[in-house]
Parts: structure tokens; sequence; C-alpha cells
């Protein structure tokens, strides 16, 4: 007989585990978090954070939201990406990142109601855990996983109490391993992964020191230092990463995986540090080194049975474009309501087969893309001349050669520009972050053909109601001037219809069905008199459905389905989709 039962247990509390008790508890299931150490995350590492996942935390409430901007570096500050010889030597270029461009802030803007910051995981984490603990997640700490079995009606995990020593056996329904880089649960539940692990190796030296003096005219959250070396291993060149302004940084500096792992000791550290910020004499105050090794792997399964997996579990890559936490988050925002609405009985188990239809090809998305972005530096070192020979004379004279006045010397330049503004595909790529379009069992498409990208998906985010896109922002309005998003309209863990004058048929046909599915449908009528009006012609734009049409809305602000006009039967319609996407 096990030790302990719940309905959802999940290994690992960073912030894919802790975003995913936090939303169970928020729709009222029951759920345990272990983490195999006494502490949360007690080193910055995953940092920027996009707008798609501040909206997950919106969605927990806005209180959560705000407590993240409270501790978060805010956007004005993160984005002039400088390129440089160390701190306070000579800068060589620089570009306006992470929404910072006057254009991107404008896309930005336009897409979301949430803000896009530098939050680092020693503030994200405590929050998402705090969040699921006070709604009732049962949280253990110092309690390391060892194995699981499964069988017809759930999975019994085996922990070891470190404290005490003591094995624990704890019974689930289901079991998400959230245990990062290395998962056990991932191993043990056969997941099939492509890729290969350690493909560069790469430092943390954290310390504190005030570099104001060389960052406060040019804020950013990141300073690429193009020094010899910087090319051998890691994320491609060295970087001075600001944690908190101006005075806690982060440096990662390669080193090359096919030798020893560099012991880093203080002494080396310190003249690390010296050496990037380009001031021999600095005093730091060291607070942490550690090692880590550059992945390029992803899981093309992320569930077997009654078991799945998410995060750094399933998608394993550098820390390029700042995707880690926030794929983990949305990880768990794709799965817990699923999982919630199969424990309520209110959904049969084929839902949780979307999990991994939907979530597989995001991992591999992004997984590449990291890759790509250390790949894109190349160029940069190419353009400088730093790749034509490793005698640190003749790379300085091969970079000092853009200054002089002849024809090579202009050429040089301009490859130089173009290879620093390429990096827009690492530095601000929010199509990446935004233009997920799902395809699974739990999605039902209308018969309109999927709509092209008119840019290049990657850099821009492209608004649709194309089932399986998440449902677009704009802003609409009460009768007594409150704004709200229509994403606020939505998610809570509840399906939503969306409709206009016209479209009371799909308002009685969602009070019909879910009725006799026992689910709440949220309902918006968006029009002249309405509750919610469309005052600036935004969401009629958006829509792409007339007003007696309809936009049913998944519980993570997916499109599920749409019908384009009233139907001669609503709530035989929308029974249909329901059912399909219900597995009912």
């Amino acid at each position: 007989m096990a030790d302990i039962t719940t309905d959802v247990l999940i290994i690992g509390t960073g912030p894919a585990g802790s975003a995913t008790a936090a939303l169970l508890s928020t729709y009222g299931v029951e759920n345990m978090v272990v983490n195999r150490y006494r502490w949360l995350a007690n080193t910055p590492r995953a940092h920027i954070t996009n707008q798609r996942t501040m909206e997950v935390l919106r969605d927990l409430g806005r209180e959560v939201e705000d407590e993240a901007y409270l501790y978060a570096t805010e956007q004005d500050l993160m984005g002039e990406n400088v390129f440089c010889t160390s701190l306070a030597g000579e800068e060589l270029g620089r570009m306006k990142s992470w929404g910072k461009h006057p254009l991107s802030r404008a896309e930005h803007q336009l897409s979301s109601p949430s803000h896009m910051n530098d939050c680092p995981q020693t503030f994200m984490e405590p929050v998402l855990f705090k969040t699921a603990c006070s709604r009732g997640t049962q949280a253990r700490m110092s309690t390391e996983y060892l194995s699981h079995a499964q069988d017809a009606d759930g999975v019994t995990t085996t922990c070891r109490d470190r404290l005490t020593g003591r094995e624990v056996t704890i019974r689930s329904r289901y079991l998400v391993g959230a245990d990062g880089g290395n998962s056990k649960v991932a191993e043990h539940a056969g997941l099939k992964f492509e890729g290969r692990m350690g493909v560069g190796g790469s430092m943390n030296i954290q310390f504190k020191a005030d570099l104001s003096r060389y960052v406060a005219h040019r804020p950013s959250v990141l300073y690429w230092v193009m020094q010899p070396g910087s090319n051998v291993g890691g994320i491609g060149m060295g970087l001075v990463r600001m944690v908190r302004p101006w005075n806690e940084w982060l440096i990662v500096w390669g080193y090359d995986i096919n030798q020893p792992e560099p012991v880093v000791d203080e002494a080396f550290a310190t003249k690390v540090a010296r050496d990037l910020v380009g001031d021999p004499d600095l005093k730091i105050e060291l607070q942490s080194v550690s090692t880590w090794t550059v992945n390029n792997m992803y899981a093309t399964t992320m569930s077997n049975g009654r078991v799945f997996c998410m995060g750094d579990a399933t998608h394993r890559h550098p820390p390029s474009n700042g995707l880690g936490s926030n794929t983990s988050i949305q990880d768990g925002f794709n799965l817990a309501w699923k999982l919630a609405m199969v424990v309520k009985g209110q959904a049969g188990p084929k839902l949780l087969d979307s999990y991994q239809d939907e979530r597989a090809p995001v991992a591999k998305q992004i997984v590449t893309r990291a890759n790509q972005s250390i790949d894109e530096f190349g160029p940069i070192f190419k353009a400088l001349g730093l790749l034509d020979s490793i005698d640190p004379v003749k790379m300085q004279q091969n970079m000092d050669a853009r200054c002089d006045d002849t024809d090579e010397a202009e050429r040089q330049r301009d490859e130089i520009r173009k290879a620093i503004a390429y990096k827009v595909y690492e530095f601000d790529a929010h199509g990446v972050e935004m233009n997920q379009r799902y395809s699974s069992g739990a999605v039902v498409t209308d018969g309109r053909e999927e709509p092209a990208f008119e840019k290049d998906r990657e850099l821009h985010y492209q608004p649709t109601t194309w089932p399986g896109a998440r449902v677009p922002h704009v802003w609409v309005f009460s009768d007594g001037g409150k704004k709200v998003s229509t994403l606020d309209l939505t998610g809570k863990g509840r399906f939503t219809i969306l409709t206009g004058i016209g479209g009371q048929g799909w308002i009685e046909a969602a009070r019909l069905v879910g009725k006799e599915l026992g689910i709440e449908i949220a309902c918006h009528t968006i029009g002249p008199r309405q509750r919610w009006q469309d005052f600036t012609g935004d969401w009629a734009r958006a829509r792409e459905v007339r007003d007696s049409g309809a936009v049913l809305v998944r519980p993570d602000q997916h499109v599920a389905w749409r019908a384009d006009a009233k139907a001669a039967d609503p709530a035989a319609e929308l029974r249909r989709v329901l059912k399909s996407v219900l597995d009912r």
C-alpha cells in the first residue's frame, strides 16, 4: 500500500513543475510536487521571459503576473545587445533586441496585454511555487525520485526521503516528469529522443560588481565579448549577462568539450571576469561558479501511458533565444487543463494524447532554433577575421583592418553590420515565441485553408483564429469604459465562446451542451450595446468569422474550433465539436 496518494504527482519544482502544480491547484485538482533538493533555484539560470509566458501567469491571476513584474528588469532596460572586445574596450556594434526596436515594440504591444521582461529563475520559480502551495499543492523537498511503475489505474512512484534515507511510495493517477535535462522519469518512461547531448562546454561565473560606468549608457541584458578563445565551445562567444542592473552579473565562457572539464577556482574566475570586463583591477564579489554542457536533443515522444514529461526533460538546448523556461511553463499550460478535465471525468483519456501531438513539434522547433542561433555567431567571427588565425596578434590585426580607408575595409564593415543584424533571429524572434499552431485531436478544423504566413514566421507573430492557434489579443470595452483583453475573457480552466450580434444561438447552445457534458463554457458577446464592445474594430478584423459566427477557445487560450456564421442547429454543432475534443 502506498504511503501517499494524490491525483497528479509532479517530479521537479522548476518553472515547468511549479507552473503545472500552480495551474492544477487553481483548477481544483489534488497534486503533489517533489524536489530532490531542499531549495528552489539558487542561481539565476533562465531569465528572458516572453509575452506568452507572462500570459500564463496572467491567467493564474493578475496578482501573479504583477508579482513577476515586481521582481523583473523591465523591457526598456533589456534591449541594446552590445558586441564588443570587452565592456571597457571597443564596441563593435549593437542591435535593438527583445522588442526594443520601435517597429518590434509596436508588434509586441499589438500582440499581447503582457510585457516581455527579464525575470531570473531565482525570482520566477518562487513566484510559481508559492502560488501552487498557497492554492493547495502538497510539496516535499529533499525527496528524490527513484523509479515508477504504471498500471491500468495509476502510477506507483518510489522516492527517497534524503533526510531520513527512508523510501516513500506515492500513488497517483498521473505522473509528470519535470526533472530537468538528465530526467530519470523520461528515461524510465522510455521516451524517444533525437539529437545528442554535450555538443559544447560552458562555465558560469556569477559575481557582484558595479559596472554601471560601462553599461548604463547602453542598457542591455547581454554584452557579447569577442576575444581570442571566445569561439571555443559554449554558446558562441564570451558573454557578460546582467542579472540585476547594474551590480550583479553572470559571465558565460566556453571550454573545449573534448578536453577535461576545467577547474574554475576563484583565481581563474576572477581573471575571466576581468578579461571580459576589460578592467585588470576589477574587484568582484564571487558568488558561484559552475560548468555545464550545451545540448541539442529533443523528445519525439513526450508521454507514455499515464506518464508525461515536460520542460528540460524533453527539450535540451542552449539558452540562446531565451526559450527554455518559457517553453517549459507553456508545456504546463498545455497539459494542466487536460489532466484536470480527465481527472474530473469531464474528458476521456484520449484528450491527453494531444499533449504530445501539440508540444513535441514545439520541442523540436526550439531546440533546432537555439542551436542554430549559436551557429549564427560564425558570420560575425568571419567578418571580423577571427577565423583566419589562432594567433591573438593576427586576430587583432584582422579586427583593426575594418577601420582602414580601403574598399576591402568597407566591405568588411558591411559584412560586420549584416552579420550582427542577422542575430535578430536570436534576439527578437517574436514569431518563434508566439506562432504555435496546434494540430491534434483537441482541435477541430473548420474546412477553411490554414492562412499562410505573410511575413517571416520566426520573426513576426501573425494573429489568427485558425483552429489550433492562440486566440488573438485585442482590447474590448465595457459600458463603463473598462478595457479588457480578449485573452482575459478566455482561459481560467474553462472553454469560452466568443460571438457577436446574431450569435445568441451559440450562447444558448453553450449553456445546453455545457450542462450535458458537465463543463463550464463561458460566453461573451462582443458588439454594439453588448456587454463588451469593439470600439476600435480590432476584434472584427481579428476574429475571421462573421458577427453571427463563433470562436470556441480552449482553457489554454488556443482556438479549438470556429464557425463562420450561425448554424441551423448550433447545439448539435457545438456538441459534435466538444465531444470530439474531449473524447466523449
